[in-house]
């Protein structure tokens, strides 16, 4: 027997099928966005942690070694549009060990303060997959160890404690973005930081704690 459809059971069926056809995006995607400490490894394990807890995500490292707030205000200015189009869900942004130089890369905090600002401004400008405006979280910079080499002084050290991370609690606050305190976490293990760059399992530790902090976003 022959069905036989009138046009105004076809108009009935369409949005069932149109529903039907249309899938949101799975999976997440988690752009992670630093210096060279995001660009040696982590982002890696962070990938493998997602990956052993059967969540599909896909994370992107766009780390760039050696690069201040600066620097890095620089390279997103310039390829902004190639990074939204990633359409990331997350942006985990760690920025601020290079600041503290004592070279020519040395940034003021007022100075920086005011790089990661712009920085967050043109992330809070992406869209997701979804249109959706990526959801960020901003962490302070691990200490600089005691004895670490020029371009790295005393200055240096206190550099991170008395003002790069107190300028990036500011602006967790003004800007109200999750805040993720990366410098507690390698002051109760210093052992997985020999120097300005954790060790290989500093940088496990280091994608673990990223991961948990992203927990309370997951299940939303």
């Amino acid at each position: 027997m022959q069905l036989r459809l009138g046009k105004h059971s076809v108009l009935l069926m369409m949005p069932f099928f149109i529903s039907f056809c249309s899938t949101s995006p799975k999976g997440i995607i988690v752009l992670c966005a630093g210096d060279s400490i995001t660009a040696e490894a982590y982002p890696h394990f962070l990938q493998r942690i997602f990956n052993s807890e059967g969540r599909k995500a896909r994370v992107l490292n766009y780390g760039r070694n050696g690069h201040t707030s600066g620097e890095y205000l620089s390279f997103l200015e310039k390829n902004g549009a190639r990074l939204e189009a990633e359409g990331p869900d997350f942006i985990l942004l760690e920025l601020g060990t290079n600041d503290v130089r004592a070279d020519i890369d040395s940034t003021p905090t007022p100075v920086f303060k005011s790089n990661m600002k712009r920085i967050i401004e043109i992330f809070r400008g992406f869209k997701s997959r979804s249109g959706k405006t990526p959801v960020i979280l901003l962490a302070t910079i691990p200490p600089v160890p005691e004895g670490t080499p020029f371009p790295f002084t005393p200055e240096s050290v206190a550099r991170v404690d008395a003002e790069i991370n107190p300028a990036l609690k500011s602006i967790s606050q003004e800007e109200r973005i999750p805040l993720v305190d990366h410098y507690t976490l390698f002051l109760k293990e210093p052992g997985l930081l020999p120097g300005v760059h954790p060790s290989l399992e500093g940088y496990r530790y280091l994608a673990r704690h990223w991961f948990d902090e992203l927990q309370p976003f997951l299940s939303k």
